[in-house]
This record gives structure tokens, C-alpha cells and sequence, in this order.
């Protein structure tokens, strides 16, 4: 993310303003800093926002809007939602929801079209709940307990960063694509989540803590061009935090697997180059040593140095390989 100038900030939260000075790139950091100040003084009981991204999903944020809607807990939560300058009637929609929720809902409007990561960054500067729970669009949740679930879970388990759980992939019809028929328990640490040991969860599925320690990612240059942000959320949350993740053996949320979706309108060499520039990524920026190289060096022949060969990036493949030994 690039740098500007100094500018003055001015953050309030119940009735009280705090100024500070910043550049671009640390204005969510210090928001997330000043939230977590007010929650931890004033004692006020927002225990969740629930921070949704949208852009063109008419045919779906309705969907996922009820299910923020139908959640049934014993604390407050709020529902922030990022749309990012759509241009399909989903605008429209979200508007609606808020002149039904005026309390509940928070709208986020950038300026001009910020794209996935951008748009994702400035929700959450807006998200001021101990929690956050995150929702694209276009996916929802399926367990009214849901959120109490996740934060009973965060609350009793402080060694935990972020919580998680199964979810089921359908398609633009609703019709179910993959289940897991019987989900279990997991726990992921640093290490596993480093050498790609674990199962992958959806972002409709992650609740967790609203810290500084995890919002300094976006200060970070190189996390606007990676591919999987999800990924690397989770692998910095808990490098910079040494908590775990914990995936509750319950399937409470819908993945949609459409042609609209991100992912889906990517060919299958082009995935690949994206996932090998993600791994790149990876072991040039966070901290290894020892059995974690070797397992990393062991990833990359298995996984990605017959498709760097296939296409005569012999000079690639030679750096990724000499860099890991």
C-alpha cells in the first residue's frame, strides 16, 4: 500500500474525539488501535461487527444480509458493509436494509472503486466490535448461533486468534456442489498454516479477535499484491500474535461457486501462477528456519516446480529452490 503524507485524523466513539497524525497507510492501524482503547475503557458491550464486502452481488446480499439478521445472541453486534461503488442495483438494496435497520447497519461508500483488498481494508477500519465476522456478498450463514457459537468459543479459549468452521459449497441455484459428511474438530498453528498443513476455510466461516496485532498486515506494501488474502491473514494472525486457529466441527455457513465469483472466472494455469507467486510471497516474508524450510523446499518440489519447468521458468524455479536450501 502506498505512503502519502502526514494528515490529521479525527476518530470519535461515544461522544469523545481523538486526534492523531498518520499516513495513509497507518490510518486503519491506529483505528484499530483507538477501538481497541475505547472498548477496553469504556466498557461498552459491541461484541461483534459483522463486515461484509460486496460488489455486483444483487442477486445475492439479500440473502446474506438476512442471515446477519437472523443471528440470535446474547450480545450486541453490528453489520458493516463495504459496497464497493456497485453498479447492478445492489447499492440500492443495501440501502433499503438500512432505512429498515438504521441501528443495526453501517454502510461503508468509497469514493471510486477500490477492488477486493481495498475494499476489505477500509470495512474493517469501520468494524468497532470486540469480534469481527466476516461475509463476502455473495456467500451467507446457515446457524441462527452462528456468531454466540464462535464468541463463546473466543471468549473461554484466549489462546485461540481466530475461529472457525466447515462450510458447504453450492451453486448459483442454491444446489450443493461439496459437504463435509462428517466434520471434525481442527486446530492450526504458525507452522501448519506456513506449510500449507491444513484444510481450507472459507472467509464466511472466520470470527476473530479485533486487535492492533492483527490489523498490522495492512500497513504492510506487499499485501495488496498477493492473490489468496485470506490466506495470508490467517498466516500472519497467528505469526504475529503466536494464538492458534480453531475450526468448530459444525457447518454453518454457504460457499457460492458462481461465474460472478472472483475465483471462478480465473483458468486453471492462471490459478496456478497465482498460487506459486502467493508462495513466493511466503517465504520471502515471514520468519522460518530449520525443519520449516525443509518442509517449505519439500512443498514447492512437490507441488509447483513441474509447472514452472513445463513452462521453461528454469531460471524461477532455480531462485525459489536455492533460496530454501
Amino acid at each position: 500500500m502506498a505512503k502519502h503524507c502526514a494528515m490529521v485524523q479525527t476518530y470519535t466513539r461515544f461522544g469523545i474525539s481523538v486526534k492523531y497524525q498518520a499516513c495513509e497507510a497507518q490510518i486503519l492501524f491506529n483505528t484499530s488501535k483507538i477501538n481497541f482503547f475505547f472498548y477496553m475503557v469504556t466498557g461498552q458491550n459491541l461484541m461483534v461487527s459483522v463486515c461484509c464486502t460486496t460488489y455486483n452481488h444483487k442477486d445475492f446480499i439479500g440473502q446474506a444480509i438476512e442471515s446477519f439478521l437472523m443471528q440470535e445472541t446474547n450480545f450486541r453486534y453490528e453489520i458493516v458493509i463495504g459496497d464497493d461503488c456497485s453498479t447492478d442495483g445492489t447499492t440500492e438494496i443495501v440501502r433499503s436494509y438500512k432505512e429498515k435497520y438504521p441501528d443495526k447497519i453501517k454502510i461503508i461508500y468509497p469514493e471510486k472503486n477500490r477492488g477486493a483488498h481495498l475494499n476489505t481494508i477500509n470495512t474493517i477500519k469501520a468494524c468497532e466490535g470486540k469480534y469481527i465476522a466476516l461475509c463476502d456478498g455473495d456467500d451467507f450463514w446457515t446457524s441462527p448461533q452462528k456468531l454466540q457459537k464462535q464468541v463463546n468459543f473466543l471468549e473461554n479459549n484466549p489462546e485461540y486468534i481466530i475461529c472457525c468452521h466447515h462450510t458447504r459449497v453450492i451453486d448459483i441455484n442454491n444446489n450443493t456442489l461439496n459437504i463435509e459428511p462428517n466434520p471434525v474438530p481442527l486446530e492450526y498453528t504458525y507452522q501448519d498454516l506456513l506449510v500449507g498443513r491444513q484444510v481450507e476455510t472459507k472467509t464466511a466461516t472466520v470470527v476473530y479477535h479485533n486487535i492492533p496485532e492483527v490489523h498490522e498486515l495492512f500497513q504492510e506494501s506487499w499485501y495488496t499484491s498477493c492473490y489468496a488474502a485470506d490466506k495470508f491473514f490467517k498466516i500472519f494472525a497467528t505469526f504475529n500474535t503466536g494464538r492458534k486457529i480453531y475450526v468448530m466441527p459444525e457447518v454453518m455457513s454457504c460457499y457460492r461457486n458462481h461465474v460472478g465469483g472472483i475465483w471462478s472466472m480465473i483458468r486453471n494455469d492462471a490459478r496456478m501462477e497465482m498460487v506459486i507467486s502467493d508462495f513466493n510471497l511466503i517465504i520471502r516474508r515471514f520468519r522460518y528456519r530449520g525443519m520449516q524450510k525443509k518442509m517449505l523446499l519439500l512443498l514447492y518440489l512437490k507441488r509447483y516446480i513441474l509447472f514452472e519447468l513445463g513452462r521453461f521458468r528454469l531460471r524461477k524455479a532455480f531462485d525459489t529452490v536455492k533460496y530454501l536450501l
